[in-house]
């Protein structure tokens, strides 16, 4: 079973800017030890138009995790007549795979997103654990990811210029791991709501980042 279960080859991001939070992942799924299983998964969700995750792991146990939020955000939403916080997201994630943690889900996701509070990012792990990040890598290509975030994010920086790191960070972990690749996808949210770059933004993204200095 362990050889055909997928697993946690993959590099998200997450950048906390000063209008809004920028979400971005590469595509590729991975099976048993290195085999490519899929080269278009989708691994940013939409949760709502204010939230939105990153999953990394085993992509069934992610999956399960999505539709929980995605009810309980809906039920917030109905009952309250208004979004679920950022923070109230993050918080019943963890509760759910703390409540898990004998049997746990194998996932790691970032949840992200813009509230009254404005924006915010948090990383929650299988035991539970929830830290509120400015930026932050999960995955087998993060030790790479994170040498390009740690050089170059600042408090402070705009979406644009998030967007530019965000996607120089995954570029640098699909040239260097071998469970990262293929493509990748990018999210924005801010006080406008969630939106996906289109494939031509991405393009050009990329041509603007390998502009020799």
């Amino acid at each position: 079973m362990d050889n055909v279960s997928i697993k946690k080859g993959t590099t998200t991001v997450g950048l906390v800017c000063k209008d809004g939070v920028v979400l971005a992942t590469d595509t590729r799924a991975i099976a048993g030890n290195y085999f490519i299983a899929h080269r278009r998964v989708k691994k940013i969700i939409k949760i709502d138009e204010h939230l939105g995750l990153t999953i990394a792991g085993v992509v069934a146990d992610a999956q399960n995790i999505v539709d929980i939020l995605k009810y309980y955000a809906g039920l917030y939403k109905i009952e309250r007549k208004t979004p679920m916080p950022i923070k109230s997201a993050a918080r019943l994630a963890a509760n759910v795979f703390f409540s898990s943690r004998f049997y746990p889900y194998i996932a790691d996701i970032l949840v992200g997103g813009y509230d009254s509070n404005g924006p915010s990012i948090f990383n929650v792990d299988l035991f539970g654990s929830v830290n509120e990040e400015k930026y932050v890598s999960t995955g087998s290509g993060s030790p790479v990811a994170y040498g390009i975030l740690e050089s170059e994010y600042k408090e402070g920086i705009s979406v644009e210029e998030g967007i530019k790191i965000a996607i120089k960070a995954v570029n640098a972990a699909i040239l260097r791991n071998a469970g990262t690749g293929d493509g990748f996808d990018v999210c924005v949210i801010d006080s406008k709501g969630f939106r996906e770059l289109s494939l031509k933004e991405k393009q050009e993204y990329i041509k603007e980042i390998a502009k020799p200095i």
